[in-house]
């Protein structure tokens, strides 16, 4: 049977249904953006933002519970033509972009943004990387467009749930608001029109979901992100091929994306587009200098601001006392048990605390199956006591990384540290302290030559003429940072 294209539609406009709303201001930004149009500084970010997420998915692609979503996936989804990273394997395009977005959120390295909290590269990448496999040839001068475009939509659409209520509320904040991120970039690749954007992000919106209690057990914590890679990329594809989506998704009163995900919480639609073009978010991301979730990098901080008035020793430690807000509270405490997962330690501020002061590190070993069932960190951890404070709900979003830790020690003196927000976003590292990190993840998982080729070739992406060469270097195998 011959299967035909359907004729073109002579009636269809190009425009949004409503220019002036905020859903058709977007998608007329995302139909008329160029890279040109960023600042260096933007554009810069973004490559960076790139490497760090090519780091993590390295360190993920061969973790214990990757390897059990690559089998799953490759049984069910068949070999296809998208590269599978580090595997040495190829599968269809949605499963590649499940599976490499469930590799970057793998060990809770990457990204995040502090407003619109969202794990942006997780999301981006690899429905970029999927879509870059088609019948279409793009350079890397398009592929960096289109993450652009990316890296700015996901946070926008986080900041008009208020970021972090999401977390409160038990939302996975960055799988609800992330499929609208893939939609823009593979969009913006495909070069859809601001009408066919309006399609696709709604259809982006009606696959958002992600539940917060996925992180205290469940391997699924680490897809949630590539199902929106997957999701996004489906809804770019089925609005380029004609299939329509929800109309103004973003302000609709019944069944829309901000009625029904905020309901009752006042959802802001105007942050979609404030200073959209003005202020770039991609300047905003932060790069994760711990294997844990973002609201412990705080009290990380503050308890090594602690170590650096008097060396941290666990005998010697009567108590730690932590305060953080309401979103961090709920996001990272409850009392640990044990057997306790790796992804439970990674979300759990306790247990980040206890092998803080016990390695003066929290990076991917301290997070290790084998660490996390140390008899040492368990001794410590009934030492440690986190609790809610709620005068650091106060004074808007990037308040709610306030702290208050205090270490009593057995000989009575107690060190109290305040901090107002994490070090990473206080002075974010610079582009070239991203790539020693990219260096210092991948060290030993791929040679030196592979290693060198990857950062070469991803700080100047622009001049690539096909992203397939940046694929060729990240589809072999890689080592497993642990088993």
């Amino acid at each position: 049977m011959e299967v035909t294209a359907p004729a073109p539609d002579a009636t269809r406009t190009t425009h949004a249904t409503d220019p002036a709303g905020p859903t058709g201001r977007l998608a007329h930004w995302l139909a008329g953006f160029r890279l040109d149009d960023a600042p260096a500084s933007a554009r810069e970010r973004a490559k960076a933002l790139t490497l760090d997420g090519i780091a993590c998915a390295i360190v993920g692609a061969q973790l214990p519970w990757s390897r059990t979503a690559a089998h799953i996936v490759q049984k069910f989804e068949g070999r296809g033509d998208r590269t599978i990273v580090g595997w040495g394997a190829h599968t269809s395009a949605p499963g590649a972009a499940l599976l490499n977005g469930t590799f970057i959120q793998g060990f809770e390295l990457d990204d995040y943004h502090p407003l619109g909290p969202l794990h942006s590269a997780s999301i981006v990448l690899p429905a970029l990387w999927a879509a870059s496999e088609g019948e279409l040839k793009v350079s890397g001068r398009q592929f960096l467009e289109a993450a652009l475009a990316g890296y700015e939509v996901g946070p926008r659409v986080g900041m008009a749930l208020h970021g972090a209520q999401m977390l409160s509320r038990g939302w996975h904040s960055g799988s609800v608001f992330g499929t609208h991120a893939a939609a823009a970039s593979v969009g913006k690749l495909l070069g859809l029109d601001a009408a066919r954007f309006e399609d696709a992000l709604g259809l982006a919106g009606t696959q958002s979901a992600g539940l917060m209690a996925a992180q205290y057990e469940a391997m699924c914590k680490r897809m949630h992100h590539g199902f929106s890679a997957r999701n996004g990329l489906y809804a770019a594809v089925l609005a380029e091929g004609g299939y329509t989506g929800i109309k103004r998704v973003f302000e609709r009163e019944y069944g829309g994306f901000l009625s029904t995900f905020g309901e009752g919480h006042d959802p802001d639609a105007s942050k979609i587009t404030e200073a959209l073009g003005e202020r770039w978010e991609v300047e905003r991301i932060v790069i994760k200098p711990y294997a844990a979730m973002g609201g412990i990098h705080s009290p990380l901080d503050a308890l090594f601001d602690a170590g650096a008035q008097r060396e941290l020793r666990a005998e010697e430690i009567a108590r730690i006392e932590v305060e953080v807000s309401h979103a961090v509270y709920h996001h990272g405490w409850w009392v640990p048990e044990r057997p306790l997962t790796p992804i439970g330690a990674q979300m759990n501020i306790g247990y980040a605390l206890a092998v803080a002061v016990l390695d003066g590190a929290a990076m991917v070993r301290q997070f290790s199956p084998a660490r996390i069932d140390a008899d040492d960190v368990w001794a410590l951890l009934p030492r440690i006591e986190v609790r809610h404070q709620p005068e650091f709900d106060a004074g808007g979003p990037l308040k709610r990384g306030r702290v208050r830790l205090a270490v009593t020690f057995t000989d009575g003196q107690r060190i109290q540290i305040e901090r107002n927000a994490s070090r990473a976003i206080e002075s974010p590292q610079s582009n070239d302290e991203v790539a020693a990190k990219y260096r210092m993840l991948t060290d030993g998982l791929i040679d030196s030559a592979r290693q060198r080729a990857i950062e070469d070739m991803t700080r100047s992406i622009e001049d690539l003429p096909d992203v397939r060469e940046l694929l060729a270097l990240l589809a072999p195998p890689v080592a497993a940072a642990f088993d």
